[in-house]
């Protein structure tokens, strides 16, 4: 779900400008439950016409596509009102892409430029009206261009309500949308590729040893083919004498990382050593197993600063004791 809103002291123009839009790609982070097939709000729903596929016979989740450069795509959507009032859609196509934070499935509004299947589709209706409780069927084409890249293109077709709501207590206009995922992929070479970049290790390094808070450590993924994929990565921490204390899978993934699409992840490391230093190692691969990608990082949970004070606070009493035994050495033999 994607959520946009203006500063409040926009709210005089907040309705001729889209100051929110809300966007349910229904079932977007998870896997489908048995029998769902639409992406809804609680209001309306947006799916494939009822056509079974082809493997299986079972209802469609999503729209998924094959076609060769310059070769058109012909199917249908159906948008089900589950209100007790007629509502007004306008229907379009986007293209997807992953969110930067978490890697969550969004796609462009509809103001912004399209280049693949947001561009490439045309509905028979952009705009249509279902009556409470009833549904309208909208055919629609892919027309993929002779130009068109190889490899995995995906987007949604989307179902927006035409009335701006006022978001409670604000002066915020809000306009909500539930879109279809469409996968189309475009035959040519599969190129997969996969990139780990900017690995970092942060800690906050306390003064005592054993009262630090969590540490943390970020890194990038970069999906650098032409096909999606579906990251799994592992993080080892070796430490003094390559002893490992810290052994973890990553966690917050893109369930799927789109095509030239970039996610900045971060593992948190609840209890790390208090005196130790080493490199974190991280291994990335895709969960087909066909691409397997490193990097590393340094990390120190040791306060240097705190350790030579220590270090010279010890130096100086065992100087002490020295000196202190030299003159008593040298008073008795006098």
């Amino acid at each position: 779900m994607n959520f946009v809103r203006t500063q409040p002291t926009r709210r005089r123009c907040v309705a001729a400008l889209l100051t929110a839009l809300t966007l349910a790609l229904g079932l977007l982070t998870a896997s489908p439950p048995p029998g769902a097939y639409a992406a809804d709000n609680g209001r309306w729903s947006v799916f494939p016409a009822d056509k079974k596929a082809a493997n299986d016979g079972k209802h469609r989740a999503y729209f998924r596509m094959k076609a060769d450069p310059g070769r058109t795509v012909h199917d249908k959507v159906t948008v089900s009102n589950l209100a007790k009032e007629p509502v007004t859609f306008l229907l379009y196509a986007a293209d997807a892409y992953n969110t930067p934070r978490d890697g969550g499935f969004a796609v462009r509004e509809r103001a912004e430029k399209q280049r693949s299947v947001g561009a490439w589709t045309r509905l028979k209706r952009t705009e249509v009206t279902v009556r409470a409780g009833g549904k309208a069927t909208v055919p629609f084409t892919v027309a993929v261009p002779r130009t068109a890249s190889p490899g995995d293109h995906p987007g949604a077709v989307i179902a927006l309500d035409k009335r701006v709501a006022r978001a409670k207590g604000t002066g915020v206009g809000i306009r909500q949308a539930v879109g279809a995922r469409v996968y189309l992929h475009v035959n040519g070479e599969r190129a997969p590729a996969l990139r780990v970049t900017d690995v970092r290790f942060h800690y906050d390094v306390p003064l005592l040893p054993g009262f630090g808070k969590a540490a943390t450590v970020t890194y990038t993924l970069v999906n650098s083919g032409n096909v999606l994929l579906e990251p799994r990565v592992d993080l080892k921490a070796k430490g003094l004498l390559g002893r490992t204390s810290f052994d973890s899978a990553g966690k917050k993934l893109p369930a799927e990382l789109m095509p030239g699409q970039r996610v900045r992840v971060t593992q948190k490391w609840a209890a790390p050593p208090p005196l130790d230093w080493g490199s974190v190692e991280l291994t990335a691969s895709d969960k087909a197993g066909e691409l397997v990608e490193s990097g590393s990082t340094a990390y120190r949970t040791v306060n240097w600063g705190v350790l030579i004070t220590l270090a010279l606070v010890v130096a100086l009493l065992v100087m002490g004791v020295v000196v202190r035994r030299r003159r008593a050495r040298t008073a008795a033999g006098s």
